[in-house]
Protein backbone atom coordinates (compact mmCIF):
# COMPACT_ATOMS: atom_id res chain seq x y z
CA UNK A 1 0.00 0.00 0.00
CA UNK A 2 1.78 3.31 -0.96
CA UNK A 3 0.56 6.56 1.04
CA UNK A 4 0.28 9.67 -1.05
CA UNK A 5 2.49 12.36 -0.05
CA UNK A 6 -0.34 14.44 0.88
CA UNK A 7 -1.35 11.77 3.28
CA UNK A 8 2.35 11.57 4.61
CA UNK A 9 2.11 15.24 5.23
CA UNK A 10 -1.44 15.66 6.92
CA UNK A 11 -0.53 12.73 9.14
CA UNK A 12 2.79 14.30 10.07
CA UNK A 13 1.40 17.61 10.58
CA UNK A 14 -1.63 15.67 12.87
CA UNK A 15 1.07 13.74 15.12
CA UNK A 16 2.47 16.95 15.68
CA UNK A 17 -0.75 18.48 16.96
CA UNK A 18 -0.92 15.56 19.42
CA UNK A 19 2.16 15.57 20.47
CA UNK A 20 2.29 19.31 21.06
CA UNK A 21 -1.40 18.90 23.31
CA UNK A 22 1.34 16.19 25.56
CA UNK A 23 3.45 18.59 25.62
CA UNK A 24 1.28 21.19 27.05
CA UNK A 25 -1.00 18.92 29.73
CA UNK A 26 3.35 18.33 30.85
CA UNK A 27 4.27 21.61 31.17
CA UNK A 28 1.14 22.04 33.42
CA UNK A 29 2.03 19.49 35.52
CA UNK A 30 5.82 20.80 35.85
CA UNK A 31 7.28 17.77 34.09
CA UNK A 32 10.07 19.80 32.08
CA UNK A 33 11.79 17.46 30.55
CA UNK A 34 9.18 15.15 29.17
CA UNK A 35 7.42 18.25 28.04
CA UNK A 36 11.07 19.02 26.30
CA UNK A 37 10.89 16.06 24.58
CA UNK A 38 7.06 16.01 23.31
CA UNK A 39 8.03 19.82 22.05
CA UNK A 40 11.57 17.58 20.25
CA UNK A 41 8.62 15.08 18.89
CA UNK A 42 6.26 17.63 17.51
CA UNK A 43 9.21 19.49 15.76
CA UNK A 44 10.10 16.84 14.29
CA UNK A 45 6.83 15.83 12.82
CA UNK A 46 6.69 19.57 11.40
CA UNK A 47 9.94 19.74 10.21
CA UNK A 48 9.53 16.15 7.94
CA UNK A 49 5.87 17.25 6.89
CA UNK A 50 7.71 20.53 5.36
CA UNK A 51 10.44 18.87 3.73
CA UNK A 52 8.33 16.22 2.03
CA UNK A 53 6.83 18.76 0.66
CA UNK A 54 10.05 19.47 -1.75
CA UNK A 55 10.20 15.31 -2.38
CA UNK A 56 13.24 15.08 1.12
CA UNK A 57 12.81 12.53 2.96
CA UNK A 58 14.94 11.05 5.86
CA UNK A 59 15.64 7.62 7.71
CA UNK A 60 16.13 8.90 10.54
CA UNK A 61 16.46 11.60 13.31
CA UNK A 62 19.79 12.23 12.08
CA UNK A 63 18.92 12.34 8.62
CA UNK A 64 16.30 14.93 8.75
CA UNK A 65 18.60 16.96 10.61
CA UNK A 66 21.24 17.16 8.18
CA UNK A 67 18.53 17.01 5.49
CA UNK A 68 17.23 20.68 7.09
CA UNK A 69 20.66 21.90 6.96
CA UNK A 70 20.82 21.53 4.01
CA UNK A 71 17.58 22.63 3.06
Amino acid sequence: MTVSKEDYIKYRIKRSAEVFQDAKLLAKNMRWRSCVNRLYYSSFHLINALLSLDGITAKSHDGLKNKLKLY
